[in-house]
């Protein structure tokens, strides 16, 4: 009977070091959330990278992976499909897929400014306003992307009218300089470091540029909240505390963005990003690292700035009702210690 005991007993405690070992993998795969960012290498997007490299994601608990896309729309429909909890992207998402009854929001703004640049070719020296793209193909990082609402905007503000220009998908960095190189575009949109490499070589030149709040409130005539964490309405309501840990996250690295220098912060980034010139990934970043929020917090006059981009030439958002309430959120970044 002892021996029988100890066999039942035996069994029974390797059964409960199983189920434990399970439920614990599965509170852990329940634990993870995945955040895809539209091309973490670009510097409008550095918040995502820089709060892994600070530790802040791990500092409240959470185990993030972050993914990288090229196409902020790509990173939209991987969201949509449910493959990722997140996405660092444009905040014009949000406006756009209300008009196509889906709701996400913004619950951390990481910039009030695009940090993007109109770049042009210098074998296009005809071109030197965006009246001037009627008959050009301008590169934008994806059909239905940021870049592509913002250009066709800038096109329309100009005078023309739809058809004029060809909007083509050239993504960003090595493939947006390659696709001008190769004159198969005239003009594209941008950031940095790409913009930075462009000029420096005299490839191309600066038409119209969204670095900073003041040029952006004259390109576009209002502030123009870009780069954001935004998630599923329905994931947030259901995953409070989750998202509170994130905005937690994000707003110290705001902070510690809004607080460094550009040298400082460079030296938390992956040395790859830098594409063999830090001394021009410095540079650009000293420029630019202004557009960033200090706190998270939506700007107050951002929101309809964008409606009135999409609803400018956006067939999807054009004659809808766009609640911009629930679009963005500050719950969660106004809870921040």
């Amino acid at each position: 009977m002892r021996s029988k005991s100890r066999w039942f007993n035996g069994i029974t405690t390797s059964a409960i070091i199983v189920a434990a070992s399970l439920g614990a993998s599965a509170a852990n795969a329940a634990d993870k959330i995945t955040i895809i960012v539209g091309g973490y290498e670009k510097q409008i997007y550095l918040p995502a990278k820089l709060t892994e490299a600070l530790g802040y994601f791990k500092d409240e608990g959470l185990d993030v992976e972050l993914l990288n896309e090229a196409a902020g729309v790509d990173a939209e429909n991987q969201l949509l499909a449910g493959a990722v909890q997140g996405v660092v992207g444009f905040y014009d998402h949000a406006v756009d897929l209300q008009a196509k009854g889906k709701f996400v929001e913004s619950i951390v703004q990481f910039s009030q400014a695009p940090g993007e640049v109109e770049l042009v070719s210098a074998k296009h020296p005809e071109i030197k306003s965006p009246a001037d793209f009627k008959g050009k193909t301008l590169g934008v990082t994806g059909l239905g992307s940021s870049t592509n609402f913002l250009t066709l905007y800038m096109a329309s503000k100009a005078g023309l009218k739809p058809g004029d220009v060809v909007t083509v998908p050239v993504g960003a960095g090595g493939t947006f300089i390659a696709a001008m190189q190769q004159d198969q575009i005239a003009a594209g949109m941008t950031t940095e470091p790409t913009i930075s490499r462009m000029v420096k070589t005299g490839e191309a030149s600066v038409l119209v540029d969204m670095r900073t709040v003041k040029s952006t409130r004259k390109a576009l005539g209002g502030t123009y909240p870009a780069a954001s964490l935004y998630m599923e309405t329905a994931w947030v309501d259901a995953h409070k505390e989750e998202a509170q840990k994130l905005a937690n996250a994000f707003v110290k690295t705001l902070r510690f963005i809004n607080t460094h220098s550009a040298a400082e912060i460079a030296e938390k980034m992956p040395k790859d990003f830098y594409v063999g010139d830090k001394e021009g990934y410095v540079k650009a970043l000293d420029a630019g690292k202004g557009m960033f929020t200090p706190d998270g917090v939506m700007p107050e006059d951002g929101p309809k700035t964008v409606l009135a981009v999409l609803s400018e030439f956006s067939k999807n958002v054009k004659g809808k009702q766009i609640d911009l309430s629930k679009t963005y959120t500050t719950e969660f970044v106004k809870n921040v210690k």
